[in-house]
Formats: structure tokens, sequence, C-alpha cells
């Protein structure tokens, strides 16, 4: 309607300065006007402009504000002016409280005149009286007030979109005149309640007309929005401004009501935590509000659980369920224990189950298994299952049959799939984990899980060559929030583990800096799988410093997590790095108790095959011929019994025969290109390399480094470089392109050997490619030249 503030005149909406208009085309003509609208629309600041109007012209109008607060004998001599129609009168008043006499003024100057009735303001509007007018400014003003022009008023002063205490002390002369009807009517509004008229009956204790009443009240405040409830900033303000008995009464009142209704009151409970409010009532819609909370925000239910005076050993379940899906394991096992050892046979079973998920995270698979088998109920027989696998055990007799549950069935297809992959074929297990990831997806974060069917599908399809799909079901996993806060961590480290394997070490290690930047530690699960990725990016780039940096976290990863099969693939990164420090020792009793693990499962190839590949690879980092070949004669045995055991197996093959000299090229491209098919594109594009750098044939070694490159991901054609060192017209503080690659490697502080490892050429070609540098620069000793180099690179 009209407001002033930075302008000397007030912002107007057309139908008040219509008004305005007439009054000064023809000050004399008679005006009767009524002017309507709920406090704060600038009914005062119009009546104002109306009596200036009026005083310019030497004209006398009779002007009133507030017509709502006057008594009857005053409305019904405005009425009788009204009536008398020669009299210039403008009345102003709210929608509530309406008296008989205010209806019949109302009635007199609505026959004559539709009342003006001040709307809120616009966006474009709020804008032309703000001091600061960015966008973001006025659209929260906008946003919190509605449009109100009072409140619009008080937000003028803000530099920044957040409400101060000053803005939120405005309001206290708004709310302190009101009776305690309406006080409580706005308190409940600030609980979400102000449509619910079922609540606010038995709230106020009033039948529904009487209510219609108190909410007409609140409405003539001008703190409601147009659709019933609290304008934001006024929500703010109710809240901050109202006795803090009175709030929390309404909210435990309301909590009761929805609760007898069987209705939500999540909303309602939330602002109760930390109260000390109490009683059975309470604490049911405590219990109520976690159950809302679980799938969402774990975290929340524990703590609205936590809330619950004495809590019985059900309530104690459910808290160490909404701990360990929260990622506090910590309180979870304490908990879950509680009730095991304590007298309440009837949730002893559920919490047994609680504790073997929270110990499956910790990596203590066999004692997890074993409180799963001393769980009744029947997701803990199918996650028995999976751990006895995982700890070397077949299970005995057939698989339970699962109820007709989401939970159940995805549970029970996770132990078949497992079983499968030890007793039966890779397709067939891969297949039944996807169908079991698909069968949970729905459920998303709102299943506690000792692990995922995605991220054992993930391992399987990782092991058998299929990575399409285990990035295909981890990026639905992470999509569908599959096994929630828990679980994240678990399918962001198996994808990034893709990426390595791939040769993709930035996306890698891109992920190992997202999961530092959280600043949450990880569990002995995940940490064992995040310190492999480490050492892995490490090896595969040659870095020998942070690979040395990382292997006491290694070794400390793997004593606090006792091998299982699904942690075959970080024990294999482990053993090669081991080899490569030179320090196989500290790694040899668990690789003994992994082989004996296969052995009690009667080696399945699916499980078998890759960490046969890790150790043949660590054999030849350490120089250790006689093992290498017999992990190669192992791969052998599996060539007929799987389609990824045949490939790697090729490649062992090659690989030893490129070690021993013996470089046959169309074999060592055939055996590459397999790898590369199976998705170990590093090993594909190294083992290429390094058939290439030595092989005397200069044909082989140029076709040799295009398939390489070509594996790698690099352009062939215009990468091609000479491979051994030829003249150059470059000038003087210039480098090639293959120059500046050697001279980066060699700063960044590699050997010969290592950037020869890295770019596919031999340690000579290398060591005459620095030659040349030193030559061309006129460096006359090494350090001189590295000197030159670094300021060459910036």
């Amino acid at each position: 309607m009209s407001l002033r503030m930075t302008t000397e005149r007030p912002v107007l909406d057309a139908d008040a300065r219509s008004v305005l208009d007439g009054i000064a085309a023809a000050p004399e003509a008679v005006l009767r006007l009524g002017v309507l609208a709920p406090g704060g629309y600038g009914k005062t600041t119009m009546l104002r402009e109306i009596e200036r109007a009026y005083r310019a012209a030497g004209v006398e109008a009779t002007i009133v504000d507030d017509a709502h607060l006057l008594g009857d004998n005053e409305l019904l001599s405005l009425r009788s002016m009204v009536e008398q129609g020669n009299t210039r009168i403008v009345v102003a008043y709210r929608p509530w409280p309406r008296s008989r006499a205010l209806a019949a003024l109302a009635e007199s100057l609505g026959r004559v005149r539709a009342p003006l009735m001040p709307s809120a303001f616009t966006r474009e509007q709020v804008k032309a009286v703000l001091p600061a007018s960015s966008r973001a400014l006025v659209d929260f003003v906008h946003h919190q007030t509605g449009g109100v022009p009072r409140f619009v008023a008080r937000l003028a002063g803000l530099n920044a979109p957040e409400i101060t205490a000053e803005v939120v002390a405005s309001f206290r002369a708004d709310l302190d005149w009101l009776d305690a009807d309406v006080q409580k009517f706005l308190l409940a509004a600030e609980a979400g309640a102000a449509l619910r008229l079922d609540l606010l009956s038995a709230l106020l204790g009033k039948d529904v007309d009487a209510v219609g009443e108190v909410i007409e009240a609140g409405r003539a405040t001008g703190l409601l929005a147009p659709d019933g409830t609290l304008l934001p900033v006024a929500r703010v303000a109710v809240a901050a401004l109202s006795r803090t008995d009175r709030r929390i009464a309404v909210r435990q009142k309301l909590a009761e009501l929805q609760l007898r209704s069987g209705g939500p009151v999540l909303d309602l409970v939330k602002p109760l935590l930390g109260t000390g409010v109490g009683g059975p009532a309470v604490e049911a819609a405590f219990q109520a509000a976690a159950r809302e909370a679980l799938p969402t925000d774990p975290a929340l239910s524990a703590r609205l659980l936590a809330a619950v005076g004495t809590p019985s050993a059900e309530v104690a379940v459910r808290q160490a369920a909404a701990s360990a899906m929260s990622g506090d394991l910590d309180a979870a096992l304490r908990l879950a224990d509680r009730v095991i050892s304590g007298g309440d046979q009837e949730h002893r079973g559920a919490a047994a189950e609680v504790a073997a998920i929270a110990l499956a995270h910790r990596g203590q698979l066999a004692r997890s298994t074993e409180l799963h088998r001393w769980s009744p109920s029947a997701t803990s027989t199918a996650f028995a299952v999976v751990g006895q696998v995982g700890t070397g055990r077949l299970p005995s007799g057939t698989l339970p049959v699962a109820p007709p549950t989401m939970l159940d069935g995805g549970a029970s297809l996770m132990a078949q799939g497992v079983v499968e992959s030890v007793t039966g074929s890779a397709t067939a297990a891969l297949s039944t984990l996807v169908r079991a990831a698909a069968l949970l997806e729905p459920a998303g974060r709102a299943v506690l899980l000792p692990d995922t069917p995605a991220a054992l599908a993930a391992l399987v399809a990782m092991q058998s060559g299929e990575l399409s799909v285990a990035e295909s079901v981890l990026e639905r996993a992470v999509a569908t929030s599959l096994g929630g806060v828990l679980m994240d961590v678990r399918h962001r480290l198996l994808r990034a583990w893709i990426a390595m394997v791939q040769g993709n070490l930035a996306q890698a290690r891109e992920a190992l800096v997202l999961l530092r930047k959280v600043g949450r530690p990880l569990e002995p699960r995940d940490w064992i799988f995040a310190v492999a990725l480490e050492i892995g990016v490490a090896r595969r780039n040659s870095d020998l410093a942070a690979l040395k940096r990382t292997w006491d976290q290694a070794c400390e990863a793997v004593l606090r997590h006792p091998v299982d099969l699904y942690t075959f693939l970080p024990l294999g990164e482990f053993a090669a790095a081991a080899a490569r420090l030179r320090d196989q020792h500290r790694l040899a009793p668990h690789l003994t108790a992994a082989r004996t693990l296969l052995r009690q499962l009667g080696d399945p190839p699916l499980w078998a095959v890759p960490l046969h590949w890790a150790g043949l690879h660590a054999a030849i980092i350490a120089e250790e011929t006689s093992v290498a070949e017999e992990h190669a004669a192992a791969l052998a045995s599996f060539r007929d019994r799987s389609r990824y055991g045949a490939l790697v197996s090729a490649a062992a093959e090659s690989w030893l025969d490129v070690l021993a000299g013996k470089v046959d090229p169309d074999l060592v491209e055939s055996a590459a290109r397999g790898l590369h098919a199976a998705g170990q594109w590093w090993d594909a594009a190294r083992l290429a390399g390094q058939a290439a750098i030595r092989t005397s044939d200069r044909q082989a070694m140029v076709r040799l480094l295009d398939c390489a490159r070509l594996l790698q991901g690099r352009p062939v054609g215009a990468a091609r470089k000479p491979a051994e060192p030829v003249a150059e017209a470059v000038d003087a503080g210039k480098l090639s392109d293959r120059e500046r690659e050697v001279a980066e490697l060699v700063v960044g502080g590699l050997t010969y050997k290592q950037v020869g490892d890295r770019l596919f050429i031999s340690a000579k070609t290398v060591e005459h490619h620095m030659a040349r540098m030193r030559q061309r620069l006129g460096c006359t000793s090494r350090a001189e030249l590295l000197d030159q180099l670094r300021q060459i690179l910036g």
C-alpha cells in the first residue's frame, strides 16, 4: 500500500494513488471511504497522505484510524456521518475485532464505495524503499516479510540477508498486547500447526467456530501470510520473543495430540530436545519422532531416543541402530553390549545384530559372524553366511528361505551371491549381487547393513574384469545413498579404486583428498582401502617418497584389519609396495593367511586370480624370478576356469618372457589388449611399455610404444618421439615436448629408471635427453642444470 522511508513521498499502489489524485482534482467533492487491511499494511500512512492532501487544499475532512478499537457509540456516530451523505470521511480499520457497530459502519461505507484494501509490496516496490537494493537482499526481505510494508521498514536497514537481534526485538510490541489465545495460536503456527483446526481446537479448548475467531484475530495482526502460515520473519520473532515455558507447553501439547491422531511429530518435537521436558506422553512423542527421522537423519534419531528418560531395552536397541547408521559405531557398540549383557532376553538378538554390523565395519568379520549366528533374525542368518565365506568357511546345508521383505530378500541374495562367487561362476555371482543391490535401492539410507550388495558386486566385477558393471552399480549406490552415511565412504573408495586400475591417478587422488576434507576418522575397513589407494597411486606414479611415507600406515592398517576375502585388493597393493620397499617380511604373515583362506574355500578363481596377479608383480619388483614363475603357474591353472583368468594368465606369461628378453610383439600386444579389455588399463600400458624398452627391434619398439600410449589413453601419432636421441634444432633456453616431460620428472626427484618407466622409454634415453639439455644450456654440472630447468619450468 504505502511506506515512507528513503524517498520524500511514500510508495503507493495504483488504487491509493487514484484516491489522492481524485482529492487533488476535486478537493470539495464528498468522499466516503473505508480503508481495510490487517496491521502493518500502511493504513496509517495512507490516512496521513489523505489528510495532507486535504490540508493543502484548505478543505476539512474527518480522518479516523484504528476504528476497530472504538466503542459502539463512537462507531454509530461515524455511521451517522456517513449516512448523511455530505461529509468527507475516511475510516481505517482492521478486519478483526469486528463488532456489530463496526460491521454496520463498514456496510454503510461499502454501499458508497468499495473499501480501499492496501496490498503487500511487490519485489519492485520493496526494491524502491530499500537503501541497498542488491537482488539478493531484495529477494530476502520480500520473502521474509511477504511484502508487508511495516515489516519491510523494519528490515530496511539490513546490509546482509540475515535477521538481526534488532529486527527481532522490533516485533515485541506486536506480540505483547495480544490476548493469550492469539499468542497460543501464533505459537502453534510457529510449530507448523496453523492450518490444523483439529489440533488448534484441542489446544485452545474451543469449538471450531471459536477457533476461527482466534485465527481471524491472528490474521489481523499482519503476521500471517495469505496461506495462513506465519511469515518467515514473524516465525523467528514469535519463537524468540515468546515465553520459553509457554512455547514448550504448546509444542508438548501439540505433539501429544498429533501422536494420538497418528500424524507426524518430528517437527513438533525437535525443539523440545534439551529442554528437559519429560513424562510418558513426551517420551512416546520422542520415540515416534525418532522413527520419522531415522531414514533421513539417523544422528537426530539417536539424539531423540537418548532424550527418553529411562530407555527400555527396545529403545536402547533402536538408539544403537540409529547411532550405527549415523556412523557413531562406538555408541552403537556400547548400547548394544549393554542390552546383550542385560537380562532382557527378547531384545538381545536384535542388539547382537547391531553389534555384528558395527564390528563388520570395524574389520572384525569373524566376531561379527559369530554375533550374527547368535541373532535369530532372518537377515542375521543371511549376513552370517556373508561373514562365513569372507573368513574362509563355506556354509553347510542350503541357504535359509528369506521372508518376503525388501531387507530380508536383499540379505538373502547377498548370501547367495557370495556363495556363488566361491562355488560357481563369477557371472552368476555378479548377477545375484546386482539384483540384491536393485532390491535394496528403494530403502536407500534407511537400512543398516554390514556391507552393501553394491560394494560386494563391485568387488566381484573388478576381480572378473567387468569394470563397467562395477562403475554402474557403485554410481547407483551413491545416487540412492544405499546404506546411508555408514556405506557412502566405502562406495566412493571403490569408485576411486576403479579409477586407479584404469590409470586415472588424478581422479583417484582427488577422491582421497575429498575424504580427508571431511575430517572424519575412517573405520578400519574403509581405512585399509584408503591407505591402499594412496600406496597404489604412489607406486604407479613412481613416487618413492610418498610410498615410504605411507608404508607405516599400510602396515598398521593390515594389523588393525584381519585378513578376509573382501580385502584382497588392498592386500595385493601392499604386497607390491612391500617388494618395492624391500620390506616383505612385515606383510608375509598376512599373505600366508590369505592363501590359507583361499585353500579353505577351494581356491575359487574369482578371488585367487587377483591375489596371484598381485603376487606376480611383487615378485617381479623384488626380482624373485622363481616366485614370479610360481604365481604365473598358479594363474595358468585358472586359465580354463574363467575368461578373466585366461587373460591374466596370458599377460603373466608374456610379462615373464619380456623380463627374460624374449619380446614377441604380437603376443605382447595381444596380452596387453586383453588386460585392457578386462579393465586393467594401467597394467596393460605398462606391459607394452616394458616390452618396448627391452626389444632391440626398432620397428617393434615403435609399435609397442604406440600400443602403450594408446592403452594409456594418450595420443599416438603426435606424441611419438624417436626412441633414441637425435639432433633437435631448439633454441637455447627452450625445451622440446619430450624434453619438458623428462625435465619435469627429473626435477620432481625421479630417477632415470623411474622416468623411463613412466614415459615408456629406456633409462639410457633419459640420460641422453639430460646430457643434450645440459650441453645446449651451457651447464657445467648437474646441480646447475637442475637449477636452470627449475627456472625454465617455472
